[in-house]
């Protein structure tokens, strides 16, 4: 049978019968012309919730849209896995709208001179004026994307000065690795000054509830449709002028949360991609005729269970500890993962040999030491607490919370398990930071411990969900963070911040994830750390 054939029983209802009501609304819209070559149609399991990445609640599903609608002064490479498979290759950077840069007063400055073709998709220039604005705002809005641009030493509007129309010049704080490749990540997205301030107010002076809705971008893609909850839309920037203009004039990103019917489509061969496909489906699949499974380690990124310190029992260590000690990792990884990732697991030492992030913390299930330390700590009678799960990604935390609660009630720990809407989860776990107990998977964008632990270890920063803080820990990683690698302090000190993240333990490492990606009849996949799909490489194969 023809994938075009198969479309077509698809659209006249067959596949309803097989799929089930939850189908439907796929059914309604999935565009007819999916089945040409022209159209890539892609599911995911979670809503996009905005289209713009500055704004504060935009979850991660929304950064694709920076990437695909956006262009940044610079980019990452592209290199071949081992399995030959693309990947984005942190060690390489390369042009974007910018088309060469270089370091000047004595490296404490980058000059980028913008190329003189470059187009907004409305067929303005590209100037310096707009990188500014785009780079004001970012440092500006709070939140998220003002302290990523912080880790890159990028923290005020006054290190930003427009040379001339096609010169933007960045005067930095501090000589810093991460400056430079932090360029490349999704943030510092370059947006159309011109239209923004048409549609800023007194009270909204950067447009956010303009861009919230219309992007105002130089990228390969525009967004042509966005409904939340059910699909976006992206059609070609024919006049991209960033790199090469995409293969496929529109590609269909539709939102189906369960995966079972993800699944069925893809074998159907009713959709292009799975992006982010269940470990079980992944598993399952591999192999399969007519299918490519695609899976990736995910650099500098461990799913957690995470105490939350403003919770009364989680502020003693001990407590932690032995929340730590209960969980029974190797059943959550061969339920969860299906033993897809690496485990974090069962180190042999309390004090780490290496930088290596991550490694493995020096926990294992061992219910006898938890009940001791709850003791210890004067909880020997137990607790009740919430232990709260994202409801888009339930494929891994629902079978994980399961496993965690029925230990857990064997050292006298009642946990009700609370299931958080995907749309809802971000604002609850990382931005009010209000959950008790939470599973939680973060990923660092610049592949250092520096900065995982920037991100997830230092207060108030949006991935430490635990509310935890500790005073070595604030001193030591912005030290860290911009200190070379070859610096002979960089590794004593990156040992004792994962010394300490081992002993005080506000994040329980489960597993390093890989990413798992589905396609059929497709070439051009290419993996990226904000773990979104870049659709502008995709093509029919």
């Amino acid at each position: 049978m023809t994938n075009e054939t198969s479309r077509r029983g698809f659209l006249k209802g067959a596949g309803a019968t097989v799929l089930g009501a939850a189908a439907l609304p796929f059914l309604k819209v999935l565009p007819a012309s999916a089945a040409g070559k022209d159209v890539i149609v892609t599911v995911i399991g979670q809503t996009i919730n905005s289209l713009d990445l500055h704004r504060t609640g935009t979850n991660r599903p929304s950064y694709q849209v920076a990437v695909n609608a956006y262009d940044r002064l610079v980019s990452f490479g592209t290199k071949t896995m081992p399995d030959g498979s693309l990947s984005y290759d942190y060690s390489v950077i390369e042009p974007e709208v910018a088309e060469s840069w270089e370091f000047t007063d004595n490296d404490m400055a980058i000059v980028f001179k913008l190329r003189p073709e470059g187009k907004f998709q409305d067929g303005s220039p590209i100037t310096a004026q707009d990188v500014k604005w785009s780079f004001d705002r970012a440092v500006s809005v709070g939140g998220f994307p003002t302290v990523q641009m912080k880790a890159g030493s990028l923290e005020n509007p006054e290190q930003f000065e427009v040379v001339d129309d096609l010169t933007f010049k960045i005067n930095l704080l501090r000589k810093s690795k991460l400056t430079l490749p932090d360029l490349a990540v999704p943030v510092p997205m370059i947006i159309n000054s011109k239209v923004a301030l048409e549609h800023a107010t007194e009270a909204d002076p950067w447009a956010m509830e303009y861009l919230h809705k219309t992007p105002a971008g130089s990228g390969a893609f525009k967004v042509a449709a966005w409904k939340p909850g059910e699909q976006l839309v992206y059609e070609r920037n024919d006049n991209w002028t960033s790199g090469p203009v995409p293969a496929v004039k529109r590609v269909v990103i539709r939102e189906v949360p369960s995966p079972a019917t993800r699944r069925a489509l893809l074998e159907r061969g009713d959709i292009d991609m799975s992006f982010d496909m269940p470990n079980k489906d992944a598993k399952e699949l591999s192999g399969a005729e007519d299918m490519t499974i695609v899976t990736t380690p995910v650099e500098n990124a461990i799913y957690c269970l995470c105490p939350n310190l403003a919770f009364e029992p989680f502020k003693d260590k001990r407590v932690r500890q032995a929340i730590a000690f209960a969980v029974p990792y190797e059943e959550v990884f061969q339920t969860a993962a299906y033993g897809r990732g690496s485990p974090m697991w069962g180190g042999t030492s309390a004090t780490p040999e290496d930088i290596a992030w991550p490694q493995k913390f020096p926990y294992s299930t061992d219910l006898d030491k938890a009940k001791a330390l709850l003791v210890e700590a004067g909880y020997g009678d137990g607790f009740e607490v919430p232990l709260s799960i994202d409801l888009s990604q339930s494929d891994w935390m629902e079978p994980a919370a399961l496993l965690i609660q029925e230990n857990l009630a064997k050292i006298g720990i009642t946990a009700t398990i609370e299931k958080i809407p995907g749309a809802n989860w971000r604002t609850a776990s990382l931005v009010e930071k209000r959950l008790p107990l939470a599973l939680e998977t973060f990923g660092g964008w610049l592949n250092y411990p520096c900065y995982y632990f920037f991100w997830a270890y230092q207060e108030g920063h949006l991935f430490n969900s635990s509310n935890y803080r500790n005073e070595e820990i604030e001193t030591l990683t912005p030290e860290a963070l911009h200190m070379s690698v070859e610096d002979p302090d960089y590794a004593p000190k990156i040992k004792r911040m994962i010394e300490i993240a081992w002993d005080e333990v506000p994040r329980i490492a489960l597993w390093q994830p890989a990413l798992n990606v589905g396609t059929r009849d497709l070439s051009g996949y290419e993996y990226w750390f904000h773990r979104q799909p870049d659709v502008r490489s995709l093509s029919k194969a």
